[in-house]
């Protein structure tokens, strides 16, 4: 229940002036329950964090004025008993937090108590900027922070026939929201994840100060806010590096049972960097007999034969390994695509016979989640509990991680997609604040999982799966694998230090301190809150 103290603030936010401009409460800054409920949850739906209020804002401004106003200490309201002022003027900033599509899992995205600014609602949705060409001769887009990256792609198709470099698989995310954690997918390991692809920011920072920066401007705040889990600003714009879009995608999938060939292929792959290579590598776990169709079930049409077990070699009981590849193409090329993907083909060491291919446009290979979302929506399996978890692992350590964690731990229960590929460190900017291995290889285990509700299968409830998430980072602990979470849920300022170490640890404050001293933003990620706020006795009274 919120305290009569932070009740009155939000309303003296939506009454008074203390920073030139008034905040109307609709609207812009609502109370709906509709509104406020709506961004309690997230699509992990395993944490709730009721806000006070939602801000729907229609330009940066909005998003100043609005932290502006919960830093200052609002002057007395007529009529008001010296205790409610007592508190309210003892009582800490509200804290604050952008809200892009609700894709985070343990309440990243939430402001318990506080106001969640909906980046992807009310009017601050920009007609995006044409493309250009920036002083390096590469080309870009100017894109408001909570613009969906589906809608990015649509833009800059209609718009010159571009593309973003580097892809999320699932594309209703947020610019701003998947910038903050770093973007990843297969084609990370040749252009970078979406971090890397980025030329330009436009930041609300935690002082409510609006802030252009890059690589030459304000080059600090650009690398904390990138993959910063949103505590040093908020983006409301992005400008995004483009590349001409290919028209067609060659899409293959080979199976293993063999897991050293399966991440030998991998890493020789990520090694081609002309362009006889693959332009998309991502490879993941079959561990269920039934997962082996479901695996094909957004790849084929229905008129293909199921695939078995024993039709490809296999046994009961084993675990298979899927590698999953794209060439992209042009139509004046497709004379060729066959011969280069063969050659490439030629030298992979997966079970014969185990070639599965199909061909499709461009843009419907980069949409292929979506579609798996409407048939899970239609089934009633989309808004259900996801304890997902997802990993970097050094590569040295990849084998270990299998026997312990893919053969051990999970056994032949996976309740959803286990993906698994390598990335080149040397395609990341380690100034950013994403928390790496220390290795030139990594991997991405990102096990996508998901409750059944109504099952009678005790595997698939979210207790047994949390469980499973608990034990496989207990063993990554035990076994000093040097793993560090990807979209990290940690508990408390000394959980987070040891997953930055004291290098990166000592960076993060400093940044903290520098660009949200008063401990307003990202407050669901339990890493700081504005009631213990490390730097607060070092700010001079407002």
């Amino acid at each position: 229940m919120p305290s009569a103290a932070h009740n009155l603030l939000i309303h003296l936010l939506i009454s008074i002036s203390t920073v030139g401009s008034t905040l109307s409460p609709s609207p812009s800054l609502t109370f709906l329950p509709s509104q406020t409920h709506a961004a309690a949850v997230d699509f992990g739906s395993t944490t709730h964090s009721l806000p006070l209020a939602v801000l729907l804002p229609s330009s940066p401004s909005q998003i100043s004025s609005l932290i502006l106003s919960a830093l200052l200490s609002p002057p007395p309201p007529p009529q008001t008993s010296s205790l409610t002022l007592s508190a309210l003027l003892s009582s800490p900033p509200l804290s604050v937090s952008p809200r892009g599509h609700g894709h985070s899992l343990h309440g990243q995205a939430g402001a318990p108590g506080g106001v969640v600014i909906s980046m992807t609602g009310g009017g601050g949705r920009r007609r995006m900027s044409p493309p250009a060409n920036s002083i390096a001769g590469n080309m870009y887009v100017d894109v408001w922070g909570g613009e969906l990256w589906i809608d990015v792609l649509n833009w800059t198709l209609k718009n010159g026939g571009l593309a973003p470099r580097s892809w999320t698989d699932y594309l209703y995310l947020s610019v701003g929201g998947t910038l903050s954690n770093a973007g990843v997918s297969g084609q990370a390991f040749h252009h970078g994840p979406q971090i890397s692809n980025v030329f330009e920011l436009d930041v609300v920072t935690g002082k409510g100060e609006l802030v252009t920066c890059s690589l030459a401007e304000n080059a600090e705040l650009f690398h904390a806010v990138l993959g910063g889990l949103g505590q040093f600003g908020i983006i409301t714009r992005a400008r995004i590096a483009l590349e001409p879009a290919p028209q067609r995608v060659r899409w293959i999938r080979v199976l293993y049972s063999n897991f050293t060939s399966f991440t030998r292929d991998q890493e020789r792959l990520i090694s081609l960097h002309n362009q006889q290579r693959f332009d998309y590598i991502e490879g993941f776990v079959i561990a269920e007999e039934g997962l082996i169709n479901n695996w094909r079930s957004s790849f084929f049409s229905p008129s293909n034969p199921p695939v078995t077990l024993s039709s490809i070699g296999g046994r009961q009981g084993a675990v298979l390994y899927c590698l999953e590849l794209t060439k992209n193409y042009h139509h004046s090329s497709s004379d060729s695509i066959d011969e280069e993907v063969e050659a490439l083909l030629r030298e992979l060491d997966f079970i014969r016979g185990s070639v599965f291919t199909t061909d499709l446009a461009y843009v419907d290979f980069l949409d292929r989640v979506h579609k798996a979302e409407l048939k899970l929506r239609a089934k009633g399996l989309w808004e259900v509990p996801h304890p997902w978890l997802n990993i970097f692992v050094p590569a040295s350590r990849i084998e270990e991680f299998d026997r312990g964690v893919f053969r051990g731990i999970l056994g032949n229960n996976t309740s959803g997609p286990i993906l698994i590929y390598p990335m080149n460190k040397d395609r990341w900017d380690e100034r950013s604040s994403v928390v790496l291995p220390d290795e030139d290889i990594f991997y991405l285990v990102a096990l996508l999982r998901s409750v059944v509700p109504g099952s009678d299968d005790p595997s698939k409830t979210l207790e047994y799966l949390s469980d499973q998430n608990r034990k496989i980072l207990e063993f990554s602990e035990s076994a000093g694998i040097g793993a560090k979470q990807y979209l990290p849920s940690h508990r408390g300022p000394a959980e987070w230090e040891r997953h930055f170490g004291p290098a990166r640890w000592e960076r993060f404050l400093r940044r903290k301190a520098e660009f949200d001293p008063s401990c307003l933003l990202g407050t669901g990620q339990s890493i700081f809150h504005p009631s213990s706020c490390p730097f607060s006795s070092f700010l001079s009274p407002t």
